[in-house]
C-alpha cells in the first residue's frame, strides 16, 4: 500500500501541479474542454489511464467543464499515487486542448 504523504511533501508535490488544489485529504482541478464530446473524450482518455495505474479519480462532468478529484481512499489520504495521475491527466487534457 501506498504511504500517506506529509504536509510538506504535499505542498512540494502541488508546486509541480499549479492547477490543482488541496482539500483536506483530497486534490483536485476542473478543465474547460473546447466542446462537449472533447470532455467526453478526455474523461474516455483519463478512465484508460486511471485504469492501467489502478487509480481511479473521481470524475464530475457538467457540459464542458470536467472536474477531477484524487485521493488513495485505500490509504486513507493523499499518496505519490495521486500526483502522478494528477500529472497525466493534466497531460491528456493539454492534449485535448482543455484549460
Amino acid at each position: 500500500m501506498a504511504g500517506i504523504l506529509d504536509d510538506a511533501a504535499i505542498d512540494g508535490r502541488l508546486r509541480d501541479l499549479p492547477a490543482w488544489r488541496r482539500d483536506g485529504g483530497t486534490i483536485g482541478r476542473q478543465v474547460r474542454a473546447p466542446s462537449f464530446m472533447a470532455g467526453i473524450d478526455l474523461v474516455g482518455d483519463v478512465a484508460r489511464a486511471a485504469e492501467d495505474a489502478d487509480h481511479h479519480p473521481d470524475i464530475d462532468i457538467r457540459w464542458r467543464t470536467v472536474t477531477f478529484a484524487l485521493t488513495t481512499h485505500s490509504a486513507g489520504g493523499l499518496t505519490g499515487k495521486d500526483f502522478d495521475l494528477a500529472a497525466v491527466i493534466d497531460r491528456l487534457a493539454a492534449d485535448r486542448g482543455a484549460e
